[in-house]
């Protein structure tokens, strides 16, 4: 892993807290070429003490002084090129001098600033050095090299002195920013991934969240429905066994059948968690990028499952005639094929608009109705005042189904209305797109 600066911020006082330097390394490195600078610095104050005639010890002394300036080359290198192009005609702090453009070169001193040093270090290495060379060639009689050979000298050894560190610093520092550059792309990098673990981890939370609620209006919609005709049909098969034991017999039946019926749906349910058991499982095991697609195909394999469709509707309603309730069916236009969650949906309106009616309303009238039109399929379960002769079927009532039908039909994008009747019925009428949810 790439460290970031938190981390080296957080590494403490083994990386930071020497003044200017960042790592013990540094210290020592510049501490050392100082002192080399210095002693050169001094050995050539002595030459240079005789030159002008100071003493030895003010030519040593101001040597070991203008050398040890190096110490501060990563804090101003500015002033380090400058006391080593002011030391130039001395003829000291040739090293100083190197590592001082370099250390300018590398540094974010702004490009012109850099570019006026280095020219003006080469000009004083250059005139210091053709002085010197002329000087040399003067004093031998006997060489006479013709008039090209100082200046071409002189000018390879300024070149000599001032080029190869002032590039290197160039190179350096570049390298140094361009890796400084794909740190901070690493870092952010690493946020963004971060980032986006978190968001699929809050899609996979909402994706878990929902198919708990649809798995919960599943169940509450096949036991609630088949439970509750079950219920009326015993608390009818308790009422006649003693007068009519052929309708008892008939009830008997139809409490199995429904009780059948129930296990089968739930068997079918409990196959549908299993298999979303076994895709959550396969999911986990690939890559994050790869979460949301196997999600999405969780979903759809789930709303293509075999459920209920809408032609099931008149079976629905002649099983709550044979609980006793009196069921009218209308159906309105010509009935065609739906996507399978607006058919399944649709049914399941129906189913609970029913169920309430047992648990609510036990003895009223209901008239269900159904309308097919060119974009929409719409249901209406409407009841009239409950029969004050029938006697209360007592059944519990979670007080979740409304609740459930809404969120089914909103969930496609349909429109859901429920109330009580003026005539004191309840009215549920819901409106479904025929291509189901965009």
């Amino acid at each position: 892993m790439t460290a970031t600066g938190a981390d080296r911020e957080a590494a403490g006082p083994t990386t930071r807290g020497y003044w200017w330097w960042e790592r013990r390394r540094s210290v020592a490195l510049d501490v050392g070429l100082a002192l080399l600078s210095a002693l050169e610095c001094a050995l050539e104050g002595v030459e240079f003490a005789g030159d002008t005639g100071l003493p030895v010890p003010a030519g040593v002394l101001f040597g070991l002084i203008a050398g040890a300036v190096l110490v501060v080359r990563r804090r101003w290198p500015i002033a380090v090129v400058l006391v080593a192009i002011a030391t130039t005609p001395a003829e000291m702090g040739f090293l100083m001098g190197l590592v001082g453009l370099y250390t300018l070169a590398a540094s974010d001193v702004p490009r012109r600033i850099t570019a006026v040093l280095t020219g003006m270090s080469f000009m004083g290495t250059f005139i210091v050095t053709y002085v010197r060379l002329r000087q040399s060639v003067d004093e031998q009689a006997d060489f006479g090299p013709g008039g090209w050979y100082v200046p071409l000298i002189s000018l390879f050894m300024s070149l000599g002195l001032t080029a190869p560190p002032v590039l290197f610093g160039l190179y350096i520092g570049a390298r140094r920013r361009l890796m400084e550059s794909l740190r901070e792309r690493a870092d952010s990098l690493e946020r963004e991934l971060s980032l986006l673990a978190d968001r699929a981890e809050e899609r996979a939370e909402w994706a878990r969240t929902e198919e708990r609620h649809r798995i919960a209006r599943e169940m509450h919609d096949v036991v609630a429905h088949r439970v509750s005709l079950m219920v009326v049909h015993a608390a009818a098969l308790q009422a006649v066994a003693p007068k009519d034991p052929a309708k008892a017999v008939r009830n008997a039946a139809l409490v199995g059948d429904m009780g059948r019926q129930a296990l089968t749906e739930l068997r079918e349910m409990l196959g549908v968690l299993r298999a979303g058991e076994s895709v959550t499982a396969r999911a986990a095991s690939v890559p994050l990028a790869s979460v949301g697609q196997a999600a999405a195909a969780a979903a759809a394999a789930a709303a293509t499952e075999d459920g209920p469709r809408l032609h099931e509707v008149e079976t629905l309603v002649g099983e709550s005639r044979a609980a006793g309730m009196t069921v009218e069916l209308s159906v309105d236009g010509e009935a065609r094929a739906y996507p399978p969650e607006v058919e399944q949906t649709a049914y399941r309106v129906v189913q609970e608009a029913l169920t309430n009616v047992h648990k609510h309303a036990a003895g009223a009238k209901t008239w269900v109705r159904l309308a097919h039109r060119d974009a929409e399929v719409a249901m209406q379960v409407e009841n009239g005042p409950s029969d004050a002769a029938t006697a209360d079927a007592g059944l519990p009532s979670g007080g979740n189904g409304l609740v459930g039908m809404r969120e089914r039909v909103l969930g496609l994008g349909g429109v859901f209305v429920s109330g009580p009747t003026d005539a004191g019925g309840f009215r549920v009428s819901a409106v479904l797109p025929a291509r189901g949810a965009a």
